[in-house]
């Protein structure tokens, strides 16, 4: 089995990765444009001294993934650290190394040193976040009722538009994601 070192290796970097996404990318490059990283000296100058490389497990239809690598890439473009991506559909065995309540929910961001060796994790949301996603569920009707899958569809339809423009959402992807790199390389 590869290491997530040789998996990064073979990765796309996440600026070739997203000029090539066909289902959200107008909603990530959306996101990528607007996000503005708050002053944050001492993180990024953290990243500019340590420089962990970050493999990200993603897909193209993920809506969590749509937000948080477009996060995460103006991160790694500002602390001059490189971000490569591997697709979960295609590479199960990594994934099911980073499984999150049993489930290969994504994205999943691996932090390695410069050695190669894994340092830290983040994903696949913010808390925040999965607390506005556990509590949309939780009003959905019972998975048994004939309106559940319509439902389901709709609140989706609207937690995606939630993260292509709720700009506090970002804030909320953007302090758990540096605090899980600064924890990570402390």
């Amino acid at each position: 089995m590869k290491t997530e070192e040789q998996y990064f290796a073979e990765g796309t970097p996440i600026k070739d990765y997203m000029d090539q996404m066909d289902t959200h990318q107008e909603a990530s490059m959306h996101v990528y444009n607007e996000f503005q990283l708050p002053e944050d000296g001492p993180f990024i100058s953290l990243l500019k001294e340590k420089k962990p490389h970050i493999l990200a497990i993603t897909e193209d239809w993920c809506g969590d993934a749509m937000m948080n690598n477009a996060i995460l890439r103006r991160i790694a473009e500002e602390g001059d650290i490189e971000v490569r991506t591997v697709l979960r559909d295609e590479n199960e065995e990594l994934i099911d190394q980073y499984l999150t309540n049993g489930g290969r929910a994504i994205p999943i961001y691996i932090f390695l040193n410069e050695k190669g060796d894994v340092i830290g994790k983040w994903g696949p949301r913010a808390p925040q976040i999965q607390e506005y996603m556990t509590k949309g569920k939780s009003e959905l009707p019972d998975a048994e009722d004939p309106a559940f899958e319509e439902k389901q569809k709709e609140l989706f339809a609207h937690i995606t538009r939630e993260y292509a423009t709720n700009e506090k959402f970002w804030s909320y992807v953007y302090e758990s994601l540096s605090r899980a790199l600064i924890l990570a390389l402390s």
